[in-house]
């Protein structure tokens, strides 16, 4: 497996409106937009820094495992995502190294790019996902 980068840090929020102003006006940091990912029940707004991306991730349901989290642990940093050249071989190779996985084959996310979510059982309580872009 290859490791590209930290491709972003996704942080769920309760409403990306309402909190977008300290990432966009205390940080300068620029937001590209938002994107509604019906599959995963989630608004998407990603925020550019340097090669990596903050991305703020709201619910559109309260069944939605953003609202989940939020619910369980508050709002803040939800998982740290790392771009890979070959998603599948990636989830082959941890599989076989008895990695306990969420997702067995990737799915789309948002952007268009390929991502899968590692257990957080298996990496010390931090949810981890994998993405090919």
């Amino acid at each position: 497996m290859k490791i590209l980068k930290i491709d972003h840090l996704g942080i769920a929020v309760s409403s990306i409106d309402e909190k977008k102003n300290f990432w966009t006006e205390a940080l300068g940091l620029q937001l590209e937009g938002t994107e509604t990912v019906e599959a995963q029940k989630v608004i998407t707004a990603f925020l550019p820094v340097g090669d990596s991306e903050v991305e703020l991730l709201e619910s559109t349901s309260p069944d939605g495992p953003v609202a989940k989290y939020i619910e369980k642990k508050g709002e803040g940093i939800l998982h740290v995502a790392f771009r890979v050249e070959n998603i599948e071989e990636a989830l082959a190779e941890l599989k076989e190294k008895g990695i306990a996985l969420i997702d067995q084959v990737p799915r789309k996310g948002a952007g268009g790019a390929k991502i899968a979510f590692l257990h957080p059982r298996a990496t010390s309580g931090v949810l981890v996902e994998l993405c090919e872009r």
